[in-house]
């Protein structure tokens, strides 16, 4: 597996060509010493469940995994919390707007974007709703749609953290 950051060959401080591996998640400049740490990258995902036990489903419009399920959500911006993004992205994508929501757990992913893989920590909020609240896909997500959680697959939705999120939540609320 590659490193990380091997598309970074030149030191960003100093312009050297010496910026070699520091350790598993960073480089290090060997001419002026400038250590950069490439983190994962904060991620929200809202499990958005009505009264009648349905899960709200989106359609990726892109890629990756252009088609597949996903659950609407997406990356924080700097300045934001985690919950301002969770309220922010949904908005965006779904047209909901969220009062409240529970954090259940967390799943790293690893995004491919622009030719990198980008390292992710996805967090998941629990978001209950109205059925009869209105929604309509907009931003990236191609449709939207209420899956009873007894009919959810995990193997349709693409993203591999989702996926690992919608098994950990179908143990959590499907419980035989």
């Amino acid at each position: 597996m590659n490193h990380p950051l091997d598309k970074f060959v030149y030191c960003p401080c100093c312009g050297a060509a010496r910026f070699v591996i520091n350790n598993a998640s960073s480089k290090r400049c060997e001419s002026c010493g400038f250590v950069y740490y490439f983190n994962p990258r904060a991620a929200v995902v809202a499990v958005i469940i009505d009264e009648k036990g349905r899960l709200l489903v989106a359609r990726r419009a892109k890629d990756p995994a252009k088609g597949s399920f996903d659950l609407p959500g997406g990356f924080t911006e700097c300045g934001e919390t985690a919950e301002f993004s969770l309220s922010r992205e949904v908005l965006e994508e779904t047209g909901i707007s969220i009062h409240s929501a529970r954090y259940l757990f967390s799943e790293p992913n690893i995004y491919p974007y622009s030719g990198m893989d980008i390292h992710t920590m996805d967090l998941f909020y629990e978001v209950v709703v109205d059925s009869s609240t209105p929604f309509c896909s907009n931003d990236d997500v191609a449709s939207l749609q209420w899956i009873a959680l007894e009919d959810v697959d995990p193997a349709q939705f693409g993203l591999h953290s989702i996926r690992r999120g919608v098994e950990r939540l179908l143990q959590m609320y499907c419980k035989e």
